[in-house]
């Protein structure tokens, strides 16, 4: 499951790619959350941005390693 993957020439750990997948679609989605005022609701941005990221991080591994290995 956890390996690394050649990109042209260099081996770069997965988890880290899944983390860059997660960041860039976190991006869109926190320029909508602000665009729509639901950050008025929330205490603490920055935690809630990491929280965020984490939550899509998890989310990208999950459906990555689903489609790696079907059930």
């Amino acid at each position: 499951m956890i390996g690394e993957w050649d990109i042209g020439g260099v081996f770069a750990p997965v988890l880290l790619i899944w983390a860059a997948i997660a960041l860039v679609v976190s991006l869109p989605l926190r320029r909508l959350l602000n665009r729509v005022g639901f950050y008025r609701l929330v205490w603490h941005r920055g935690l809630f941005d990491i929280a965020l990221i984490v939550l899509l991080w998890s989310a990208v591994a999950l459906v990555a390693t689903h489609l790696t290995f079907p059930a």
